[in-house]
Formats: structure tokens, sequence, C-alpha cells
């Protein structure tokens, strides 16, 4: 790491904001499946499901798009702190739920919190990293948000053998401690250079980049220059550029801001979240018998999303952004389809008295059904997952970045919001049909990729405002980029010209 150990720590520890939303996700697709749950709170239906699971990204959508003036006004790092007690507050409620609507009300506060930390948490990794390493340190939130799943599907299990209410009170209570945890952790992290410049803060700002690049020498050539850099950057904005969000719809952010919206959108149309809330049921559905059998599966799922996220952790600044996305895509239509057409071939579906499905598939496609949401989710964590969060967070200029990211990441959680709210109701009545509706999306994202998304790896600032000016039709505009690159090389190796 070297000089860029500090950084590393910096970004690890706010990648907790990941965690917390992560450890929420997979809490509750555990709990729904819960005995002493279902009924406390009266054995709730498909509806009843969907609003208590979508009710905490409704909560979410809104905390992201307060989070553009709130990080803009008081800065990231009181931002994140103040999105921590808001969420310790909302997950008290949960775990002291006396009825469904107390519950409801616990899981939106909750959603304020989390909405809040995905918007600010990814800005405030980008800002305090070199911009080698922006994109791996911004893919950390995304690693996080798999821990949070894995450690959540786990405590889920073992508290399922608990014979009370406390089996999932617990579980519900345990999610404050990483709120905690990072509350008190950010009072000792910096605050952004980028943030403290744009307040007229710059001696603080040159001490915290000391800290982050050179070990606390302020006189370190690289400091100065960064320094420098942002401070014209900074004046340069205050002289020339809008900080309303009716910029965003202004060219040449307008294209930026689409895609943006459009790259979170597409994430959450994966159906990833369907997976995390849902595949217990799913499990169960497609014939696995026994709630310990289809929670431990749960459990093996959260193990397999945590690893294969890694790679993309090491590699995406490697293969790029459009070759990734668009092997994702492939192998997620390729699983969803195969599924779909095994469980439509072969399904024999009842309803049980509890009202679930059970489709009474033969044992070898329950085990087809099984490998396929694995190979789903691999295929996810190493494309759509961590890249879904990096290629907003890159693209904007830092005057509007703040504001152009809470929108992006609204669009995330309105689309989890409906996807939450409409999955159970889809499971029940189409069963593989949904299956069929996500394949056909993942093959569609693939042509939209390669169509109008422009490749960002290693760019700098700078570089994003020529790739964003020319034609929206990326894979036409290569040719102007692959010319800007010549010129830029050209002047770069002029000197050793003879």
């Amino acid at each position: 790491m070297g000089r860029n150990t500090h950084a590393y720590f910096v970004g690890s520890v706010s990648a907790l904001g990941g965690f917390i939303f992560g450890f929420d996700t997979g809490l509750m697709s555990s709990i729904l499946e819960m005995d002493y749950w279902k009924a406390y709170f009266g054995n709730p239906g498909p509806v009843g499901v969907g609003v208590i699971t979508s009710l905490l990204t409704a909560g979410c959508f809104v905390g992201s798009l307060c989070a553009g003036y709130l990080a803009d006004k008081f800065s990231r790092k009181r931002t994140i702190m103040v999105a921590c007690v808001v969420f310790s507050l909302g997950a008290s409620i949960q775990c002291g739920s006396r009825n469904r609507a107390m519950l409801i009300a616990g899981r939106f506060i909750a959603g304020l919190g989390v909405g809040v930390l995905s918007m600010t948490v990814p800005i405030y990794q980008s800002e305090i990293a070199p911009s080698h390493i922006r994109g791996r340190l911004v893919s950390l939130q995304q690693w996080a948000i798999t821990w949070g799943l894995l450690v959540a599907f786990w405590i889920d299990y073992g508290c399922h053998f608990i014979k009370s209410d406390a089996s999932w009170r617990i579980p519900i209570g345990v999610q404050i401690v990483p709120a905690v945890v990072l509350f008190g952790a950010m009072t000792m992290m910096p605050f952004t250079p980028r943030w403290l410049i744009d307040h007229d803060r710059s001696y603080e700002a040159q001490t915290v980049l000391a800290w982050l690049r050179a070990g606390g020498n302020m006189r370190d050539p690289e400091v100065v220059q960064e320094v420098e850099d942002i401070k014209e950057a900074v004046r340069m904005e205050r002289e020339t550029a809008m900080r309303s969000y009716f910029e965003l719809l202004r060219f040449p952010i307008r294209r930026r801001l689409v895609l943006g919206v459009a790259i979170q959108a597409l994430q959450q149309l994966t159906g990833i979240n369907v997976i995390m809330y849902f595949a217990p049921s799913l499990f169960k559905q497609s014939g696995l018998s026994g709630d310990n059998a289809s929670l431990l599966a749960q459990g093996v799922n959260g193990v397999i999303n945590m690893l294969a996220t890694i790679p993309a952790i090491l590699f995406v600044d490697r293969l790029g952004r459009r070759v990734t996305l668009m092997i994702g895509s492939l192998g997620c239509a390729v699983t969803y389809f195969v599924q779909a057409v095994a469980t439509g071939a072969t399904q024999n579906k009842i309803y049980e008295d509890d009202g679930s499905v059970n489709l009474q598939l033969p044992k070898g496609v329950s085990y087809l059904v099984i490998v396929m949401v694995y190979l789903f989710v691999i295929s996810f964590a190493m494309s759509w997952g961590p890249i879904g969060w990096i290629y907003p967070s890159e693209i904007f200029p830092m005057h509007i970045r703040s504001k152009a990211n809470s929108i992006t990441t609204a669009s995330n959680w309105l689309f989890n919001f409906v996807i939450g709210l409409v999955a159970p109701i889809l499971m029940k009545r189409i069963t593989w049909g949904l299956d069929l509706i996500f394949a056909v999306i993942m093959f569609a994202a693939i042509g939209i990729i390669y169509v109008f998304y422009p490749e960002t790896k290693n760019r700098s600032l700078e570089d994003m405002e020529v790739i964003f000016t020319g034609s929206v039709w990326a894979h036409r505009d290569r040719r102007r980029i692959a010319d800007y690159d010549d010129a830029i090389f050209a002047e770069n190796n002029k000197e050793f010209d003879i």
C-alpha cells in the first residue's frame, strides 16, 4: 500500500456504511421465514411482506435525495455520522416493535439513514482517494455490503434455533452495533480535502492531504501540487459553474445524469434484491425442504456473494467498466433463462395451507435452480455490484458531484422499493415468469452498455470532460477518444523526439 496506507484505512472505515445496508437486507430475508416473527405479526401475506421489506427502501429514497444538500452544507463526514444516529433510532424501533405499524415505521426511519450513507460514503471515499486507486476504494462499499449480508445470514441462522420472539429481536438489535462503531470511528476520520478547500479551510486541507499521502509531510511536492490543483478547480467553479440541481439538466451534465440514473436502476433490475430478500422463500418454493435447509442455503449464498466480489475489486481497473458489465449481464441473463425454462417445463404448482407456493419440482431441477441462483450471484457480484456504485461516483465534475449522486442513488432506491413491493406477489402468481422478465432485461442491458456507456477506467476528471462531450453513441465515439489519447501520448513524449 505504501503512501496510500492511510487512504485505504479511511476508505475501509467509511465502508462500514455499506456493511449496515447489507446487514439489514440479509437480516430481513431470513427473518421473513421465522415462525415466531410470522406469528407475532399476524402471518403477513405477499402484499404485507412487500410493504414491510420495501418501506426501508422508501426511506432510503428520501434519505439519498436529502444527502446531496447535507453533504455539501455540513460535510461528508458529519453527514455520515448523522446517518448513523438516524439508522440506530430506526433499528431500535424495529427491535422493540409491538405491532406491524411500529415495525414499518422503524424500517422507514432506518431507511433514511441507509439512504444517506449509500450516497455519502462513495463520495467521501472518492474525495480522500488518489485518482489511481479511486475505483478500488469506492468498490469497498459493495464489498462491505456483501460482508453485511454474510454476517446477517449466519446470525439469523443461529438465532433461528431460539424458540421465542428473541429469535428475530436479537438480530434486529445487533444491527445497531456497526452503526455505533461507524459513528465513533468517523469522529477520528478527517474531513475531505475538497470540502475543506471549498469552505476556505485550505491549511486544514493541506494537513489532511499530507497525512493521507505523505505521512504528515506538508511540504511533500505531490501534496502541495494537489492542494493547488483543488484550489484552482474551486476558484474556477465559483466563477463559472452553477451549483443548483438545475445544472444537472443542462448540457453536458444531462447526459451523465441519464447514464448515472440508468446504471443504478439497471443494478436493481438485475433482480439481485429479489434473491437477497426472498432467497429462502425461493429455495423453499423450489423444493428445498425445511426452514433450516433453506436458511443454510441462504448462508452459503452470502459466502459466495462476498468471495465473488473480490475479483471485481482487484481487476475492474484492468478489464474496464464496459467489458465487465457486459460479461456480468450475459451471466445473469443466462442463469435466469435456464432457471425459467427448467422451472416452467417441470413445475406442478400447488398452494400450501399457509398460502405459500410449492412448485413440486423434480429433485434434479430443484438442485439446478439452486445452482443457477448461486451462478447468478457470482455474475452480479463480479460486475453490477461494484460498478453500479463506481461509475456514477467518477463521471461528474466535483462542483456538482454530491447533488448528482444524490439523484442517481435515489433512482437505485426507487427501483429497489418497487421491486421489493411487487416481487412477493409476482413470485406467487407467475413464478418462473419473473425469471424470464429479468432474463430479458439483462440481455437488453448488454446492448445498452455497448451503445451508450463510454469506458472510464484510468481516466482523470479532466478526461471525463472530453469523454462525455462527444457523441451519445459511445460505440461510435471510440475513434475520437483514441485520437485524444494519441494526442496526449504525443504531448507527453515530445521531449524525447529527436
